[in-house]
């Protein structure tokens, strides 16, 4: 029986080298993955695909934040997906869990639900070139350890044992891998260079991995970082059902805070009728969508460009942004929440909370940085991270203080410059995919989706992707209708494999880290999770939403190295024949139409000639091609 590439199928049956073989193997069960299923679904029709995923659940970053309090800061009506829009959303900006039954919703509809394998991690993926597929090495997990951050399963293996948290291996082939990795993956550890963490009697864990085991009633808190995910969930912890007792939040630079939008006609009325208008009023939704879509284009125009209009435009909202800070926190902390960078180098938080919340006399903002740990209690300074400890004319204390610590939470951000963590790709020649990173200045991927010497190997969501104004739902889409695009020929046994150029490949990313000079996240003068040490920048795309949509609907076939099949080189062939003959039929008809004083009326009649003749030619030449083809096989 004849085996085919678009089949799910068992090879070598009880022999030690036995694997399963997937057309297509997506890495990931977030946003990205799902999305991926859904439109090979819809799109092409296939459903012989495997989403694995690590983690115990679906949903991705949302399936594992779960501190208090997080939601999306995107209007969710712009934070679904296109093809599956939810007209239900109880709230404007809904929280987490509402978020992970709506992805969940999505995959009982589309029917995926059985093609995700959770507990399942991918510790290597290997192109096999004699073969041209992937071969992938999956690590079936201990129930929950997926869960954790690869420091924290580390750790369990050495306190617990390997089988704490693999249980088994497992190789698998795939003719097109397909990373959905997401970058809000791997929470920062504690920093190295603040002593004491192992003499600490109380508990430390970070927000991204929340343990609702401690108990916060009438403890002391230190919370470490003023990012996103903080401003959340912060103001919460004074309030039952938390109920601590302090609240100490130490901040290394202010970012800069934005209002949160508020809904049309208000939160109390928009919660109350958006589901039935949303769902009655046809291309209502569609609408709404389509005007935050705009204002974030906007947005991207105004804010982060260096021209002389975007710097005009961020001095107009730093002066509306910073109105807003004084009218609504305390003053004694104006100084330390004035910036002295540019809005929009940094990821600007929309808060609706956290200002507020600092009015709370439980709940102290400081630049004071942590220096030692201590059993029971922290020190903080001397000295201050803003602002710079050597401005005498700052009244912002910079003096050592002591303070009593019963939890300390990590709310300091992500690796995510470290793209694909801890996915371990081997390409052609053996090459190591973070390797090539390495020697080509950092991470990088044409359309931030391909790297030459990896053949059918896609990321979704890659380096230079991200948006600073715009639904990362959106970006991940654009990115899937795009490797739809490769996928669809090699599913239909066309094309073997699809390989960007290298000179394609660099030459896009000289022309990212180029034009990111000209934008306020370089130039505003801030140190941020966008960038490296070194300043490499990995994460956000310099141009507009609607640039990067219009690249992913028509791409430039000349950058991909493309190896056909038999099949498919036929009907390439075919195809250019037919274009071929379609321009000549065309100037031949033009010139005789010319020729006989421009009688439009002779046109029918010669065209009916010249493709009676045309398509006896091609039939012709197919026959024979197909005659040499099988005097091949």
């Amino acid at each position: 029986m004849a085996k085919t590439i678009a089949s799910i199928r068992k090879e070598n049956g009880y022999d030690e080298n036995a694997y399963t073989y997937y057309p297509v193997l997506i890495v990931g069960a977030g946003e990205s993955g799902i999305a991926m299923g859904c439109r090979l679904k819809e799109e092409l029709g296939f459903d012989q695909f495997r989403i694995v995923d690590r983690q115990g659940g679906i949903g991705g970053t949302w399936f594992c934040n779960r501190y208090p309090g997080v939601a999306c800061d995107v209007p969710a009506v712009f934070y679904s997906f296109s093809f599956a829009p939810n007209h239900k959303w109880t709230t404007f900006h809904p929280p987490g869990p509402e978020i992970v039954k709506y992805l969940q919703e999505v995959c009982e509809k589309y029917r995926i639900v059985d093609k995700i394998q959770l507990n399942t991690n991918v510790s290597e993926a290997r192109w096999l070139e004699d073969e041209e597929i992937w071969e992938v090495t999956l690590t079936h997990m201990a129930a929950g350890a997926g869960d954790l951050s690869e420091k924290e399963r580390q750790r369990r293996i050495r306190e617990q044992g390997e089988k704490s948290v693999y249980l088994r291996r497992e190789i698998v082939r795939a003719k097109v891998l397909a990373s959905a990795v997401g970058g809000l993956v791997e929470p920062k550890s504690w920093p190295d260079h603040i002593p004491g963490r192992e003499t600490f009697e109380g508990d430390i864990f970070h927000s991204a991995r929340w343990d609702y085991n401690v108990d916060l009633n009438d403890k002391d808190v230190i919370v470490v970082g003023t990012g996103c995910s903080a401003a959340q969930f912060v103001p919460r912890l004074s309030k039952p059902p938390f109920n601590a007792k302090s609240v100490t939040q130490i901040m290394r630079s202010p970012p800069w805070v934005v209002p949160r939008p508020v809904p049309p006609f208000g939160a109390e009325k928009w919660e109350k009728w958006s589901p039935t208008l949303l769902s009655t009023v046809p291309g209502l939704a569609y609408l709404l969508r389509a005007m935050i879509y705009c204002i974030g284009e906007l947005d991207f125009y105004r804010i982060f460009g260096r021209d002389e209009y975007s710097e005009k435009e961020r001095a107009k909202i730093e002066k509306q942004l910073l109105n807003h800070m004084r009218a609504t926190v305390p003053a004694k902390y104006h100084e330390i929440l004035t910036p002295d960078y540019g809005v929009g180098c940094k990821r600007r938080i929309f808060d609706a909370t956290w200002f507020p919340g600092l009015n709370d006399p439980k709940i102290d903002l400081t630049t004071l940085p942590i220096t030692t740990i201590h059993s029971k209690e922290v020190t903080l300074g001397p000295g201050r991270s803003y602002p710079d400890p050597k401005d005498e004319t700052s009244s912002v204390p910079k003096h050592e203080v002591k303070l009593p610590a019963d939890v300390i939470v990590l709310a300091n951000g992500f690796d995510v410059t470290t793209w694909l963590h801890p996915l371990k790709v081997i390409g052609k020649g053996g090459k190591l995919l973070h390797a090539v990173w390495d020697e080509r200045g950092g991470p990088q991927a044409y359309m931030g989706a391909a790297m030459d010497g990896f053949p059918n190997f896609f990321i979704i969501f890659g380096p230079n992707t991200a948006t600073g104004h715009s639904s990362v739902i959106l970006a991940s889409e654009n990115m899937v209708n795009y490797s739809l695009k490769f996928m669809k020929p090699i599913l239909k046994g066309d094309v073997r494999t699809y390989e960007v150029k290298k000179e394609a490949e660099i030459s896009w990313t000289q022309d990212i880290q180029e034009k990111l000079k000209q934008t306020v996240w370089t130039s505003g003068g801030c140190q941020s999770w966008y960038k490296t040490d070194n300043g490499w920048n990995s994460t956000v795309y310099p141009y507009s939403q609607s640039n990067f949509t219009l690249k992913c609907m028509f791409p430039k076939w000349k950058d991909w190295n493309v190896t056909y099949t038999r099949k498919g080189l036929l009907k390439y062939k075919l195809q250019q024949a037919l274009k071929y003959f379609a321009f000549v039929v065309t100037a031949i008809i033009l010139y005789r139409a010319k020729q006989a004083g421009g009688n439009l009326r002779d046109i029918p009649n010669l065209l009916k000639q010249y493709v009676r003749f045309g398509l006896r030619g091609i039939l012709g030449a197919v026959s024979q091609g197909i005659e040499k083809a099988q005097s091949r096989i």
